[in-house]
């Protein structure tokens, strides 16, 4: 198994449910995260098909700013940002 293959499998559980928290919390000052949880189901879904991610994680880098996490938000939309970055890095080097 992969490094990211394990990191996708630790974080699965954690990013279906911050990403929707995160909307509902945020979604007013940051719309942004609604984009972002699109963005991860589809990349859940394509990910379990064995897809090609590198244009998700793209789309994610710019909708965040490179994962750049705002001054007024809570710790669970910071560890989301974290995990999505470490993912997308580990993506990255072993694609």
């Amino acid at each position: 198994m992969s490094k990211f293959e394990q990191l996708y499998t630790e974080y699965l559980p954690k990013l279906e449910l911050y990403t929707t928290t995160i909307t509902k919390v945020h979604g007013k000052n940051h719309p942004e995260v609604f984009q972002v949880h699109d963005l991860f189901v589809e990349m859940t879904n394509k990910n379990n098909a064995g897809e090609n991610l590198t244009s998700h994680f793209k789309q994610l880098r710019e909708i965040t700013r490179d994962y750049e996490i705002p001054d007024d938000v809570c710790e669970t939309f910071e560890g989301t940002y974290q995990m999505l970055s470490e993912l997308d890095a580990t993506y990255s080097v072993e694609v």
